[in-house]
């Protein structure tokens, strides 16, 4: 089995690249609106991505998911802070985030590989 992270890595940096080398002036001030919103301001960066995990597994985006999972990861937040986010998420979204919880298991049990 490929490697989960490096997978999701690659191809979003492959499809970031082709999206952003079209030059659509409102596509560009989403993707940096989205960089400046997670920058450290009132909250602090881990907050943010905890947020944003949540908010993401609410909405059920897997790529979403793995993107923050990714964050959290980078930034220092541990195992147990992520576990906690995700059970609000869970409690919040209903069963049906179920699935994409065991996504993350399994997408944090790859970025926890890596070190």
């Amino acid at each position: 089995m490929a490697n989960l992270v490096e997978e999701f890595n690659g191809y979003r940096e492959k499809m970031n690249e082709k999206i952003l080398g079209d030059d659509n002036k409102v596509i560009k001030r989403i993707f940096n609106l989205d960089t400046n919103a997670f920058k450290e301001g009132h909250l602090d960066v881990k907050t943010k991505e905890l947020l944003g995990l949540v908010a993401s597994a609410v909405l059920r985006c897997d790529d979403c998911i793995k993107y923050h999972l990714g964050k959290c990861h980078e930034v220092g937040l541990s195992k147990e802070q992520v576990v906690e986010s995700l059970s609000i998420a869970t409690l919040v979204g209903g069963t049906i985030v179920i699935p994409h919880l065991r996504r993350a298991y399994e997408y944090w049990d790859e970025l926890e590989k890596q070190n």
